[in-house]
């Protein structure tokens, strides 16, 4: 078993509004992505070259490719689903229906990068239920939407936070980054 220093770390690395919604309760994210980025995105670049995979749920996966998101197979992305993958699937995306915890901690063994989570809400809410998600690298944009899909599905429990950094972006974006405590 590798140690935890040399792991590959699972980070959800992923922006949410003031009031804490990674999406509207239809997966509109126009609130978000009509904002002008600066130069770096956000830090998103450098971030993206730190990881060489990617796990996704379903819904999250189903809104990426509505927004046009290209998997090239560059990068290994894998989606977790209940369901069977859609017919037009690219190559290169794997579909998982095996249970989260036992999956993830197989694939952090393994050679490589960093994994980015990307979400949704119920797949990082069953990753933190399974304890295997390292960091939180939260884009907190400046602006209330009212309601929508939560950052983390509500579940009963406490997971304690070690602050990392904390970075002001001139558009009033908020970036913090947290390592998830044993």
């Amino acid at each position: 078993m590798t140690s935890r220093a040399t792991r590959r770390k699972i980070i959800v690395h992923i922006a949410t509004s003031a009031d804490g919604y990674i999406a509207r309760p239809d997966g509109d994210l126009e609130w978000l992505t009509s904002r002008p980025a600066p130069k770096g995105f956000y830090g998103v670049n450098a971030f993206m070259r730190s990881i060489d995979t990617m796990l996704l749920g379903r819904k999250t996966y189903d809104q990426s490719v509505q927004l046009g998101a290209k998997f090239d197979g560059k990068d290994r992305t894998i989606v977790f689903s209940r369901h069977a993958p859609p017919a037009n699937a690219p190559a290169g995306v794997e579909f998982v229906r095996e249970p989260i915890g036992p999956f993830i901690r197989r694939l952090r063994e393994q050679p490589g990068k960093d994994i980015w989570l990307m979400g949704g809400g119920n797949l990082i809410a069953s990753c933190l239920d399974e304890h295997v998600i390292d960091e939180f690298v939260v884009s907190v944009a400046p602006v209330f939407i009212g309601e929508g899909i939560p950052l983390i599905a509500r579940r009963h429990r406490q997971v304690s936070l070690e602050l990392r950094s904390v970075e002001r972006f001139e558009d009033g974006l908020v970036q913090i980054h947290y390592r998830v405590q044993d």
